[in-house]
């Protein structure tokens, strides 16, 4: 049974992660989990990040279990535009942490 709330519409995702492939070069297995992780903004895009300070509706966080056993994670930033419910990729990217 559906909430009877839209999905989000997800934006430039696709295009923000294939650079990121080319950047960083990742494994299969990783790509699986972070593309799998992307299709749950749909539903609900606050869920696991914060919203960056100092910008209006910017949001980043670290994507889960990405972790690369190394002090490591993959993370995600991204708009959301509440009004048109629309969340626009900003950057993926490999960072160390703590974040």
């Amino acid at each position: 049974m559906t909430s009877g709330v839209c999905p989000w519409t997800l934006d430039n995702f696709i295009e923000r992660f294939d650079a990121w492939v080319e950047l960083e070069s990742p494994k299969d297995d990783l790509r699986c989990v972070v593309m799998a992780w992307v299709m749950t903004r749909i539903d609900d895009p606050y869920q696991g990040v914060r919203r960056e300070p100092g910008f209006a509706n910017l949001w980043v966080g670290p994507i889960p279990n990405t972790a690369d056993g190394s002090g490591n994670v993959v993370t995600c930033s991204y708009w959301i535009d509440e009004s048109s419910r629309i969340v626009r990729c900003d950057n993926f990217g490999t960072l160390s942490l703590p974040l």
